[in-house]
């Protein structure tokens, strides 16, 4: 990624709230992360089943395998690594909050919503689909403020909408307490894994939420 790409992302987030960051990781390491989890899975480290959301998850019509980043370290540096990037598309200084990976099922849907104040900038990054079929991201273009708790089936006819394409490795930057979002068709594929990271800038209005709110020490001793 050129230094002219790079200009070219962020002019295009600072005036549309949202882009398309194609390539952001290889899809050979996209693929590593996801085997390596399995792994993790497998041996039982993780209990993938026990981390389902609720019934009652209000963005989705039926639970999904998830795993925040709390759970599982890797993701958490997956998480900060991706920082100092997505920093300079958004053109300030960011702080991570929390990510989650999550595994949606053939016909699953997202709910047209939007997010926390945790979320003032946030990542969809598509690590696989198991038939390499593209499940879009919808991202409303007109920032909404308000309405921040809503859970539809589809985007309201005055709410110009854009579908976003992602192969394995892209992401999708965008606002994610502005820009409403979702995935209202129903997924093309038997399974398809995603993770999801989100920031807030440094001394902003939504600073509190840093590291979901659990700023870590100021000095770590060893010895």
């Amino acid at each position: 990624m050129t230094m002219s790409d790079q200009a070219v992302q962020r002019d295009m987030y600072r005036s549309n709230g949202y882009v398309h960051v194609s390539g952001l990781v290889p899809p050979e390491a996209a693929m590593a992360f996801l085997a390596q989890l399995k792994f993790v899975l497998i041996r039982r480290e993780l209990d993938m089943d026990s981390l389902r959301p609720k019934v009652g998850h209000r963005v989705l019509r039926r639970p999904a395998s998830e795993i925040y980043s709390h759970d599982y370290p890797p993701l958490s540096a997956l998480h900060w690594g991706l920082t100092p990037y997505m920093a300079t598309v958004a053109g300030e200084d960011l702080l991570p909050t929390y990510g989650y990976f999550r595994l949606y099922r053939e016909g699953d849907v997202c709910l047209v919503h939007g997010d926390r104040p945790a979320c003032e900038h946030s990542l969809s990054l598509t690590l696989a689909y198991s038939e390499n079929a593209p499940w879009d991201l919808e991202v409303a273009q007109t920032p909404r403020a308000a309405d921040v708790m809503r859970a539809d089936p589809a985007f309201a006819a005055d709410d110009p909408v854009v579908a976003i394409s992602m192969a394995a490795g892209d992401g999708v930057m965008y606002r994610g307490i502005e820009h409403h979002h979702g995935r209202t068709s129903p997924n093309p594929n038997t399974w398809s894994a995603h993770v999801f990271c989100h920031w807030v800038a440094r001394g902003g209005k939504h600073a509190d939420q840093a590291f979901d709110g659990q700023m870590p020490p100021a000095q770590v001793q060893f010895y």
